[in-house]
């Protein structure tokens, strides 16, 4: 059968890694394959935070979640607030932050209600 194209030219199988820089190749692709494969190991050094902005370690429970509730109040406000002054898809969004925030507002209180204040004991 007489065709109107030729034949493709034959080639040798030739690996794309055999050149002069074969060996750099090979050695990318395993660099490329262990980043991504076998990663390293993770430091284990604690981590340390900023002092900047601490709490004061000797801070009762009580106090914190008391400061932790008041902040989600201000935070539902805020949202609140800027909801009233933005259009419907942002409005959307900050009035769902403000449900999240209202909901996080009371798992706080309900942890405060569980709170046991240790009663202060009569000394002699």
């Amino acid at each position: 059968m007489i065709k109107d194209s030729p034949n493709p030219p034959e080639t040798d199988d030739v690996s794309p890694y055999e050149s002069l820089d074969s060996k750099k190749l090979h050695d990318a692709a395993e660099r490329a394959l262990d980043h991504y494969l076998k990663p390293a190991p993770k430091k284990t050094e604690s981590r340390k935070p900023s002092k900047m902005f601490m709490v004061a370690p000797d801070m009762d429970n009580e106090s914190l979640l008391a400061h932790v509730c008041e902040s989600l109040a201000s935070a539902s406000v805020m949202a609140s607030d800027i909801a009233a002054y933005v259009d419907a898809p942002q409005r959307h969004t900050l009035l769902a932050i403000q449900q999240v925030i209202m909901l996080a507002e009371l798992a706080v209180n309900r942890v405060l209600d569980n709170v046991d204040v240790p009663k202060p004991t009569p000394h002699s």
